[in-house]
């Protein structure tokens, strides 16, 4: 076990969701000067998720330098005519290692459902590419008390596909939609809850690779709430949107995030 309480071998992952923001000559720009203000890369695991614009200037710009490189969505089918898409294998040829999936952006203002979801998992493991998995219940949810049965359904249904002995190269981001944008966070205890239910829901399935599953909390954090959020026994780093558009800002989250 580490100085946090995690297993060892569950690295700490610090993601940034750029979301729609930064030009091509924006990303180059930060990725200059992110890079020497990051923490030793062998502590940590740290990778951006531009728009796909960006996606070939930020693999150069952070080529040789341990900075892994994550698309925001992709299709669950190879190739074919589905007008805006782009699929895994394209995700590949451009270095990219990951991709966000189930955004609660993609599912509430795109329709992005939990079946879509059931095919994009496992097609993303199949091309090589780690899948960031979001899930987590909205405000209304959590005020009727809803906040398991939602992460049940999600978790439940979005890795029905994946092969048991797979589970933990699927890494899960537990989001809050009240907490995304909001300035709002989740409490200690209430992330702490969410995050042992959800590594729960992965243990019904295989308890080892339950253990080895890692999983995220996204919601507002920034480099003034990450050292609180980041120490929870089952918190393994964070998906970062608004506090990641910021080079310093986004570094000092990673520094929290080591242990």
């Amino acid at each position: 076990m580490n100085a946090g309480g995690q297993p060892a071998n569950r690295t700490p992952l610090l993601a940034g969701n750029w979301k729609m923001h930064k030009t091509v000559a924006e990303a180059r720009s930060f990725v200059a000067r992110l890079l020497p203000q990051l923490p030793d890369r062998g502590a940590i695991e740290v990778g951006l998720c531009p728009p796909f614009l960006g996606l070939r200037a930020v693999a150069e710009a952070a080529a040789g330098s341990g900075v892994k490189l994550y698309a925001q969505n992709m299709h669950h089918a190879q190739e074919g005519a589905f007008t805006g898409e782009v699929s895994a294998p394209m995700l590949v040829e451009a270095g990219v290692d990951g991709v966000i999936l189930g955004h609660s952006e993609r599912r509430a203002y795109f329709g992005e459902s939990d079946r879509e979801l059931q095919l994009k998992v496992p097609a993303a493991l199949q091309a090589g590419l780690m899948p960031i998995l979001c899930v987590g219940e909205t405000e209304e949810e959590r005020d009727r008390g809803d906040t398991e049965r939602r992460l049940r359904h999600q978790v439940q249904e979005d890795l029905h596909l994946v092969d048991s002995e797979r589970l933990s190269e699927v890494v899960i981001a537990y989001e809050p939609v009240w907490a995304i944008g909001t300035g709002r966070v989740a409490s200690t205890e209430q992330c702490d809850e969410a995050m042992s239910f959800i590594r729960a829901l992965v243990g019904d399935r295989c308890k080892e690779q339950a253990e080895l599953t890692r999983i995220l909390y996204g919601g507002s954090v920034n480099a003034e709430n990450a050292a609180e959020l980041l120490a929870l026994p089952d918190v393994d780093g964070a998906l970062v949107g608004g506090a990641s558009l910021d080079p310093y800002s986004f570094a000092a989250i990673a520094a929290a995030a080591v242990r």
